[in-house]
């Protein structure tokens, strides 16, 4: 009798350790439980830790409650302003409501993917190159509210969005560089421009305060010549002031207009006496002939052969 008293006992005990062990369920610290009982919704989520359920009876399905990192697949669009690129993101979100998460959607994990990829091909849509390129911030806040609607419904919550990425054609990435360099060559004028105005009122300023004070030109003159000369160069330049040309010019007394320039001395013509025949003519001709070879002699300091006298016609 207390053999078989033992028996039973020993068999009860070994029925509860089986029960217990197909009971017993530990759901972890970032996990929540949640039981269906012949297929109905407990209303009760189990907290972490250790719990039981009814074997056979009861189904415990556990959810994460983990933020989940999700990439958005690249997307190609148009953007409103007719530029084709290839957009990618991330989305960041969790599940707030596991009850909600496997009851509301089949699996929250792949709608949540289709309705990123179909809110991002609306931004691009809706949205200009520049904004897509330099104002992503308002683009991921749109792009957040978009999936947060919907994913409320399902339990989930949209922690965050983020555009990774945006891919143009290599034309356009042409003429994105053609338009910045001609931007920096643009900015680096008009900052020439500027620094040149700036000088030439510090010049203008500089040349009216030495008009004022003469002294400070020759200071001036001064500090070129050391400044030209620390230098080791054969050839010093030397600025010369316009004022003592001026000086010069006004200590030079004016050359007069009227004054003709020395001319050479001649020797005086002779008086020519009145032709009373050919004899005559012949005598006078060869006198001013002798009279033009000596003063050439007196220039010049030669001697003139005589030229021969043409033959006289009887």
């Amino acid at each position: 009798m207390i053999e078989e008293l033992l028996m039973a006992v020993a068999g009860a005990g070994a029925a509860a350790a089986v029960y217990a062990g197909a009971a017993a369920r530990v759901v972890k610290q970032y996990e929540r439980g949640v039981v269906f009982r012949f297929g109905r919704l407990r209303g009760r989520v189990r907290s972490p830790g250790f719990t039981m359920i009814v074997p056979v009876v009861d189904r415990l399905h556990k959810v994460n409650m983990q933020i989940v990192t999700m990439p958005v697949p690249a997307q190609e669009g148009i953007t409103r302003d007719n530029v084709t690129v290839r957009v990618d993101a991330v989305v960041y979100f969790k599940v707030v409501d596991p009850a909600d998460a496997l009851v509301r959607v089949e699996d929250y994990r792949f709608a949540v993917s289709q309705m990123a990829q179909t809110s991002l091909r609306s931004i691009i849509g809706k949205s200009d190159l520049d904004d897509l390129l330099s104002n992503r911030e308002k683009l991921n806040q749109g792009l957040e509210l978009m999936l947060d609607s919907p994913a409320m419904g399902w339990g989930v919550a949209i922690d965050r969005v983020e555009i990774k990425d945006v891919s143009l054609p290599e034309t356009m990435k042409r003429s994105m560089a053609r338009q910045a360099e001609a931007d920096r060559e643009r900015r680096a004028r008009v900052i020439n421009a500027d620094a040149e105005l700036q000088a030439s009122k510090k010049l203008s300023e500089a040349a009216a305060m030495m008009s004022d004070q003469p002294a400070a030109l020759q200071l001036r003159l001064l500090q070129t010549v050391v400044a030209v000369a620390a230098e080791k160069n054969s050839t010093l330049v030397l600025p010369f002031p316009v004022e003592l040309l001026r000086f010069l010019e006004r200590a030079t007394p004016d050359a007069k207009p009227d004054a003709a320039p020395h001319a050479p001395h001649r020797a005086p013509e002779r008086e020519i006496p009145p032709l009373l025949d050919d004899i005559g003519a012949d005598a006078h001709r060869r006198s001013r002939t002798a009279a033009a070879e000596d003063a050439i002699e007196d220039l010049t300091g030669t001697s003139v052969e005589p030229a021969p006298a043409p033959p006289r016609e009887d």
